[in-house]
């Protein structure tokens, strides 16, 4: 055991049984699809995700016949570019203008005829004659 690398207080392991390192990267599985995804440490720990070192997300093994997706980030550090940025903007003007449009009222339900009293929902109280 590696006990070279304490893990700090509040940050998540490796899931892996054993192993005290910190954990870099996540791994969910797509069982629908056969495949697993690897990414980027998630931001929360999910029940269904395994969040993994550098060491075991290397040495990952899937089932026969699965696929195995990474996803790479260029640069964690830089932050949202000016693409991210534009598309941000996009869906709060797209969400703005939905909201601006004029709604139109529905149409009015026709009169009540005098035989029908007392209407509840979908029922009606019909006087006999």
């Amino acid at each position: 055991m590696n006990r070279s690398q304490p893990v700090r207080r509040g940050a998540r392991g490796c899931s892996r049984a054993s192993c005290r390192k910190p954990a870099l990267r996540t791994l969910t599985y797509i069982y629908a699809d056969s495949s697993a995804i690897l990414g980027e440490l998630a931001t929360f720990a999910e029940p269904h995700a395994y969040d993994l070192c550098g060491e075991h997300s290397e040495k990952l093994t899937l089932p026969h016949g699965w696929t195995l997706i990474k996803e790479e980030s260029v640069n964690s550090e830089a932050g949202p570019n000016s693409d991210d940025i534009m598309a941000i903007a996009d869906a709060v003007r797209e969400a703005g203008a939905a909201r601006n449009q004029t709604v139109q009222a529905p149409p009015m339900a026709a009169p009540l005829s005098a035989q029908e009293i007392g209407r509840r929902g979908h029922l009606r109280s019909i006087p006999s004659n």
